[in-house]
């Protein structure tokens, strides 16, 4: 756990771990398998997955539009790091979106 809370303040020195906990929760057994615990920003059928699963089904966001926008910017935020950790992919779109208070 500490090590997703230490990897979300990379880019959120202020993140709340029990919100990071939540995602941690929900994502369960995929976090066992290194490649399902990443996320690929060039793979779209990656993307469309996070989109479908996490965005529209997990927050409510239904806007097509406003989903790509986010995960277009939080792809830009995480460009430096080659592996891009779902959890913290996870956070950062919930936080884009305003929605880390609804986890």
């Amino acid at each position: 756990m500490t090590d997703y809370l230490t990897d979300v303040m990379k880019y959120d020195a202020v993140a709340d771990a029990a919100t990071v906990d939540k995602i941690v929760r929900h994502l369960g057994i995929a976090l066992r398998n290194r490649d399902s615990s990443l996320v690929s920003c060039t793979d779209p059928k990656e993307l469309e997955r996070v989109k479908e699963n996490w965005i529209a089904k997990k927050l409510g966001v239904t806007d097509d539009a406003l989903a790509d926008a986010t995960v277009e910017k939080v792809c830009k935020a995480m460009a430096a790091d080659h592996t891009k950790s779902r959890v913290t992919f996870y956070y950062l779109a919930a936080k884009e979106l305003g929605k880390l208070g609804a986890l």
